[in-house]
């Protein structure tokens, strides 16, 4: 699925990246997975597509830009997106904030 032109890999991905794992109204972001390049809207989503194992983003690298949101197509580095407080800092739409308790499946420290 391309998601603002950027292609979102994963299970049933909406043009907002939901997935059929997480699709609730802030389920709109997917983050690029070190491993392989690819955005992904979840661990799962990348668990059952990627064919490899995956890894998480080291702790030196948070100035790449890893998350899309899927709103308005925003990509923000890991450390924009850590910092947001929960919303897009470019269009404002709410992040789902239970994200937080994954944060350790993709990013280091």
């Amino acid at each position: 699925m391309f998601v603002h032109g950027t292609e979102v890999r994963g299970v049933k991905v909406d043009a907002e990246t939901r997935c059929s794992h997480y699709d609730t109204e802030r389920d709109v972001i997917a983050i690029r997975f070190p491993c392989c390049n690819e955005y992904y809207p979840c661990f799962r989503c990348h668990d059952e597509v990627a064919g490899h194992s995956r890894e998480t983003w080291p702790e030196n690298r948070r100035d790449a830009e890893a998350v899309l949101c899927g709103a308005c197509g925003s990509e923000l580095t890991i450390a924009e997106y850590l910092g947001c407080e929960s919303q897009c800092p470019d269009c404002g739409t709410a992040f789902n904030p239970g994200c937080a308790n994954h944060y350790h499946l993709y990013f280091e420290g």
